[in-house]
């Protein structure tokens, strides 16, 4: 049963113990009606904190970022999910902010945008912040939404759209078996909520350097998938609202 009007905060982690020690005591539980995180199969010692502290903890069983949301979703109760990642670069106390802005008109999804102004990121070097811009532009024009951040994690969407445009289904990711790698979702989210002509805000949101360990992004292999996967929705009219010309 999916509580209306409530909301899930889900966090993929994978060896993020001290984002994680230094992030979750800024979570006011309150703030939500329910926390789960889902481990990577961490050796850091990821698993024993969330348990140790009364989370909700999921242990993921194959490997790659959107096998933690096929595998920690049926577990979702809320009507709202906001994805969030522990490695630093997510702000905690914006949480309420983009609660409060998705109930207040009933919006399909809120990003956390990292380059609407004034938001800066404090994590981009020159390649990131090239393709960061890059695809968000892209996205923007091929797909009829002006995005200013299509790849953040940090937003706020009806978990039911999760279901609803595909991003539970391996054939929506096929560009993976050609560019070796597990793709994340937030792209292909972007892309069919934008052609679903749902209803979408950003709001700014900087964006902090990460607290510990290496980033994960496959620059290359990512970089290609995405850009195959942005052309590939551009030229389908799969998850696209049919308007009636009658």
């Amino acid at each position: 049963m999916i509580k209306k009007n409530a909301v899930t905060l889900f966090i993929p982690a994978l060896c993020e113990i001290e984002g994680l020690k230094t992030l979750m005591p800024r979570i006011d539980r309150n703030w939500v009606d329910q926390i789960i995180i889902v481990d990577g199969n961490s050796n850091d010692g990821t698993f024993e904190y969330a348990k140790d502290n009364g989370y909700e903890i999921i242990i993921q069983k194959r490997p790659g970022l959107r096998w933690a949301f096929n595998e920690g979703f049926p577990h979702i109760r809320n009507e709202y999910v906001l994805t969030f990642s522990p490695d630093g670069n997510c702000i905690p106390e914006v949480i309420p902010a983009l609660i409060k802005k998705m109930k207040e008109e009933t919006w399909d999804m809120i990003v956390a945008s990292r380059f609407m102004p004034p938001a800066k990121s404090d994590d981009d070097d020159l390649i990131t912040a090239f393709g960061n811009t890059m695809f968000s532009k892209l996205c923007s024009m091929l797909h009829g939404h002006k995005y200013y951040d299509c790849l953040n994690m940090f937003r706020i969407y009806k978990t039911k759209s999760f279901y609803d445009l595909g991003m539970d289904k391996d054939e929506s990711y096929w560009m993976e078996k050609y560019c070796f790698t597990i793709m994340g979702i937030e792209p292909l989210l972007s892309i069919r909520s934008a052609k679903m002509q749902m209803k979408i805000a950003e709001v700014p949101s900087d964006e902090p350097k990460r607290i510990h360990g290496v980033r994960k992004l496959q620059i290359i292999r990512w970089g290609m998938a995405y850009l195959s996967q942005m052309l590939y929705e551009a030229f389908t009219n799969d998850y696209r609202i049919q308007k009636n010309n009658n």
